[in-house]
């Protein structure tokens, strides 16, 4: 489920796919929620290997701290502005660097 409490394309791809077999057992129907099911395990794998999951929420962290200096410091200087983003962007850097060397599970 997404922050909002909706159900993501996948999710929503899925559910439909079961609604559909249940509501008709037949197997061609059984073979798409398979492969359906099947698609979202591998993306959700290949999202552990890589990462990513894990860079897009740093991502996320890196832009609402930036967001939330600016709206607490709305005197700062331009300067103060980008010394700051850089050190939110160096620590969103080092972030994404430490995950070469973490457990993928």
């Amino acid at each position: 489920m997404s922050s909002g409490g909706e159900m993501s394309s996948g999710q929503l791809l899925q559910q439909m796919a079961l609604l559909q077999w249940l509501s008709s057992q037949t197997d061609e129907d059984r073979s798409l929620l398979t492969a359906v099911t099947g698609i979202r395990v591998a993306r959700e794998l290949l999202d552990r290997f890589t990462g990513q999951n894990e860079v897009d929420s740093y991502k996320r962290e890196c832009i609402l701290s930036i967001a939330e200096f600016v709206r607490q410091n709305p005197q700062a200087s331009q300067d103060q502005i980008n010394a700051e983003v850089e050190n939110r962007v160096r620590l969103f850097a080092a972030r994404v660097k430490a995950l070469e060397t973490a457990p993928i599970f």
